[in-house]
């Protein structure tokens, strides 16, 4: 944007019959093949653009991020490695990576940029937090049982921050998290993926649950049908593990239907039986819809997390959102 205006005044100076000294700077036709020199201001959106594609290593999700094309991305990043003369991406048919210079420029982008969104503010002498927003994903069913009603209390607690949702899998979860498409999630997932960080937010306690007070044997559980969300059993298996025999019960079928809510409506329905987070089915349980056959037997845990990618530039705001999530219960 400078040079552009610069160029444009110069020529048209030339044009004129005028000079066409840039300036405090060097001739028109020096200036097309020269580097930044100190005192010259760098366009912010070329690094805006730069802080988008280091921070995502990706010019299609950055370019989302900024409301660019990919190639209006790059053509920026161009600029400001001419503006800078040096540089900033290391950009090949399968991956991008910062070079050093890029490293080094990454935390007085970012400095800047903040700077310049502050500058209004204290203008006007408006001393409130600058705005912010972030993407959140978490499993549908928690998304709109937990989530969705906690949103407008945490509007409320932090008026600059907008939260805004995203459903999918876990596995879906996890790849948006690391390309920096997302956030961060909220999963109970049990091992965490190299390059993410996590906050503990909620233990999460199963329930083996029936419409009846069978199965409560490996011998009755040959005549009721196994329901979970995929064929891998990751609910089943918090009850598998607990059993005190440690021997694998043999179900007379196995019907999996993709989601926790999928699996409590089927259960209601008398398809068969499960393993599902006893905040889900809590209310079953108390008015009697849904009964456990081995109340007496303690199945494994596990714990929500609040997931982010490591390096992430609004980490400190995701710990406050973790300690704000942690307060609220889980329902």
């Amino acid at each position: 944007m400078l040079w552009t205006a610069l160029f444009g005044w110069a020529e048209q100076s030339r044009r004129a019959g005028g000079p066409t000294d840039l300036p405090g700077g060097p001739r028109l036709d020096e200036a097309r093949g020269a580097r930044l020199t100190p005192g010259w201001a760098v366009d912010l959106d070329n690094l805006r653009c730069f802080v988008a594609v280091a921070e995502t290593l990706h010019f299609r999700a950055a370019a989302a991020r900024v409301a660019l094309s990919p190639a209006a991305v790059s053509e920026r990043l161009r600029l400001l490695e001419d503006e800078l003369g040096v540089s900033l991406l290391l950009r090949t048919t399968r991956r991008v990576s910062l070079t050093e210079a890029g490293a080094r420029l990454l935390p007085h982008a970012r400095g800047l940029l903040e700077g310049a969104a502050r500058c209004g503010a204290v203008a006007r002498g408006d001393d409130r937090p600058l705005p912010y927003a972030l993407t959140i994903g978490t499993r549908a069913e928690l998304g709109l049982s937990w989530l969705c009603p906690a949103l407008a209390g945490l509007r409320a607690a932090r008026p600059e921050r907008t939260l805004h949702l995203y459903m999918g899998d876990t596995d879906a979860l996890l790849d948006r998290v690391a390309a920096a498409r997302i956030d961060a999630c909220v999963l109970s997932t049990q091992r965490l993926r190299s390059g993410l960080e996590a906050a503990p937010l909620h233990v999460e306690e199963y329930a083996f649950v029936s419409t009846t007070d069978r199965p409560r044997s490996a011998a009755e559980a040959a005549a009721v049908c196994l329901l979970d969300a995929t064929p891998d059993l990751p609910l089943t298996r918090y009850l598998l593990d607990a059993l005190p025999d440690g021997r694998a019960w043999r179900f007379g079928g196995l019907l999996t239907l993709g989601g926790i809510g999928a699996v409590r409506h089927q259960v209601l329905a008398g398809a068969g039986v499960a393993v599902l987070p006893r905040y889900f089915v809590a209310d079953d349980l108390e008015a009697g819809r849904l009964v456990e056959p081995l109340a007496g037997q303690r199945l494994r845990s596990d714990r929500f997390r609040l997931i982010w990618r490591e390096g992430h530039p609004a980490a400190a705001a995701l710990r406050a959102l973790a300690d704000e999530l942690a307060a609220l219960p889980l329902r």
